[in-house]
This record gives C-alpha cells, sequence and structure tokens, in this order.
C-alpha cells in the first residue's frame, strides 16, 4: 500500500476527540492495523504564533511534516489525527504539503450536545481557562455544523461509551474487514 489513509477525528473541545482517537488506536492494535497517531493540537503549539502565521498553518504544516517523514520512514501509510476543524475541507491543502498529494481522507465529525461538552469541560480544564474552552467549544460547534461538508460521517457522542464511538469510526476507515479483528493492512512489530 502506498497511498497514505488518514483519519481525521474533528469536533468541538469536549467532545472526545482525543479520547476516541486513542480508542481507536487500540482498536487497531488489537486488529493488528499498523498506523500512526498524532493529536494536531500540539502541531502548533506555540506562543506567539510566528510572524505572519496567525492561525498556525505553517508551524502546522512543517511539524506534522516532519513527524510524519519519521512514521513514513518506519513504512507507516495510516495515520489518526485528531484536531477540532481537521475535517473541513480548508485543512485538505495543510495534509497535502505535509504528507503528498496521494492522501485518501476519512472525515469523522464528532459532535455532543452542549450541555455534555460542558460536563466534560468541567471535569477537564482545572484551571483558569474553563470560560474560554466554553465559549470556544460552542463557537467552533457552530462553525463545523455549518461547514463541514454533507460527506463528513457525524457521530453523536453524548450518553454513548467510548468503545461504542470508536468502534464506529473505524469501521468507517475500512481499515479492519470485519468484527473479528482481521487486518486489511501489514501488522505491526512487536516492539
Amino acid at each position: 500500500m502506498d497511498q497514505v489513509e488518514v483519519l481525521l477525528i474533528g469536533g468541538r473541545a469536549g467532545v472526545g476527540k482525543t479520547t476516541v482517537g486513542w480508542e481507536v488506536s487500540a482498536r487497531l492494535r488489537i486488529a493488528r492495523v499498523a498506523h500512526a497517531v498524532i493529536d494536531g493540537d500540539f502541531m502548533g503549539a506555540v506562543h506567539p504564533a510566528p510572524a505572519g502565521d496567525t492561525r498556525r498553518a505553517g508551524i502546522t504544516t512543517r511539524n506534522l511534516a516532519a513527524v510524519w517523514a519519521n512514521y513514513a520512514e518506519l513504512g507507516h501509510r495510516r495515520l489518526v489525527y485528531t484536531n477540532t476543524v481537521s475535517v473541513l475541507d480548508e485543512a485538505t491543502p495543510i495534509f497535502r504539503r505535509a504528507l503528498g498529494d496521494d492522501v485518501r481522507f476519512v472525515r469523522v465529525l464528532l459532535t455532543a450536545t452542549d450541555e455534555t461538552a460542558e460536563q466534560r469541560l468541567a471535569g477537564r480544564e482545572l484551571g483558569s481557562e474553563l470560560a474560554h474552552e466554553l465559549a470556544g467549544s460552542a463557537r467552533k460547534a457552530r462553525l463545523l455544523d455549518q461547514r463541514a461538508a454533507a460527506d463528513v460521517l457525524r457521530v453523536v457522542t453524548d450518553g454513548r461509551s467510548v468503545v461504542d464511538i470508536a468502534l464506529e469510526v473505524v469501521a468507517a476507515t475500512g481499515w479492519v474487514v470485519d468484527g473479528t479483528g482481521t487486518a486489511t493492512g501489514p501488522a505491526p512489530d512487536a516492539g
């Protein structure tokens, strides 16, 4: 398999992107599907933003390209990537610049009600950022709902277990043939 395949998991703050991403990785490990995982929030985590790069797209692209180059050198062709707006069409150029032109995308938008997101964020944000995160989460939920393309798979997370959500997301990739754990790609190294 030469084509790079990327599972993009997006959604508002508090929807469970990181948690679901790690559970997707666990499901893929069980199925012996080789993959890499990147939390996109860390690809542009620098303050202040580089001059002229206020949205951090430039530094994100450079960091993603550098990290992916290391994974690709090891033979990886599948990536699980979590980031709020990664599922939007305008993010595609960043991935093409960082990973190459021959990329197949599976876009999954995790959704949650305001109440669910607020409850999760209140349990996670123990410092000074809660009010900021709550406002940003509501704003991003509206933006994602309006701008995510019709072919983006929307997965409701309210009242569901992480394992259940991850199984639905893994099924969308086509990377696992069936529920028995039969993989469609090479088995990862045991080490």
